[in-house]
């Protein structure tokens, strides 16, 4: 989920880019890897954000150039890049945020050397995002703090929080949300704290609800039921960071221990980009795209901005390169005028999107180019 990697500059004149909005990818690296099929010798342009997915992409064995117009979001992606070049595992863990840790401070200071100039001033007065672990420190992941911190108490104790997220198949988890965690409470808070208004206001920036039409809440309020009875409550990283603050339970894919060694191979073919999707895509057109991880930019965007983006990314696209996107909100998908382009590959998205631990997007969207 994000605003900030590859937009046109019509948004970022709107949107204030000097923040850290999302310390984390909130997008499914799962279902992105099947749907866009890293390997050696495929090249992928990947928005930034937290750094997360284009990570994932990577580890795979993928070319990645990873853009962002938002020189917070690169400075994250850079200090995720740093501690997993000169940390172990756990220590990167503990760096990040995920475990306990009271030298991250020290640790920043070993990993300063590997930071551009602009990362490191970003750095150099957010010295208590560093000691609390920086994978919290995002204006997003604040949004789901207050939630768990000042809302959850109101509807439901910490017992019941952690019953849902204990092991159940899935009969068992249909059961204990009709009858112990879709209660009155539960359903009224919600719509008002998913609201267009309270998300505005402290999660996302009113903008990127400028092209929303009809209530939010009630759209969000639908998946999260999907989340927590089809799909398994007690693996989904999402979730987990959602109710308990932390990856406590499952990690998302770049930092789990399996693909660590992957991860860490992968950082030689990660280049990051500070720009828009049109300028990494022009600056990147020699020997074409094979594949576009894009987020949910396009519903930031109104009609002729995701047009002029949609044909910018089609001229440098391989044949038989695949476009994935997110739409949360507004619906939608390679404009009409370019339709004759792509061929949208929708029953492999809606098998993606069944199993997308994400639960927060009303649709994934897969296109294939012709």
């Amino acid at each position: 989920m994000t605003a900030n990697g590859l937009t046109s500059s019509d948004l970022q004149d709107r949107v204030k880019l000097d923040i850290i909005r999302y310390a984390n990818c909130w997008e499914d690296a799962d279902i992105l890897c099947e749907a866009l099929r890293p390997a050696p010798g495929v090249r992928i342009l990947s928005v930034a954000s937290g750094g997360d997915n284009s990570l994932a992409l990577a580890a795979e064995g993928a070319d990645v150039v990873a853009a962002d117009v938002s020189p917070a979001q690169l400075a994250c992606v850079e200090l995720k890049c740093a501690a997993i070049r000169r940390l172990e595992h756990p220590a990167v863990l503990a760096f990040l945020g995920v475990s306990e840790s009271s030298g991250r401070l020290a640790t920043y200071e070993r990993l300063e050397r590997d930071l551009s100039e602009e990362a490191r001033a970003f750095w150099r007065d957010r010295r208590g995002e560093l000691a609390g672990g920086f994978i919290h420190a995002g204006r997003f992941e604040s949004y789901f703090a207050f939630f768990r911190k000042r809302v959850m108490p109101l509807i439901h104790t910490r017992r019941a929080v952690t019953e849902l997220l204990r092991q159940k198949d899935e009969a068992a988890r249909h059961d204990f949300y009709e009858r112990r965690w879709n209660n009155l409470p539960w359903k009224l808070v919600f719509r008002i704290f998913f609201s267009r208004f309270v998300m505005g206001r402290l999660g996302r920036d009113p903008e990127f609800f400028r092209y929303v039409e009809g209530a939010v809440s009630d759209r969000i309020l639908s998946r999260v039921r999907y989340a927590l009875t089809v799909l398994p409550t007690h693996s989904n990283p999402f979730l987990d960071y959602i109710l308990t603050g932390n990856f406590s339970r499952s990690l998302p894919r770049y930092l789990e221990p399996g693909r660590f060694e992957a991860v860490r191979e992968g950082l030689a073919r990660l280049t990051l980009f500070h720009g828009s999707v049109e300028d990494a895509a022009r600056a990147h057109e020699d020997g074409g795209i094979d594949g576009f991880n894009l987020s949910d930019i396009f519903e930031y965007l109104d009609g002729p901005a995701c047009t002029a983006i949609f044909d910018g990314l089609l001229t440098v696209a391989k044949p038989g390169a695949r476009l994935a996107y997110w739409n949360m909100l507004a619906p939608r998908r390679c404009p009409e005028g370019l339709s004759d382009r792509v061929t949208p590959l929708t029953d492999l998205a809606s098998e993606l999107f069944e199993r997308d631990k994400a639960f927060f997007y009303s649709s994934f969207v897969l296109e294939e180019v012709r």
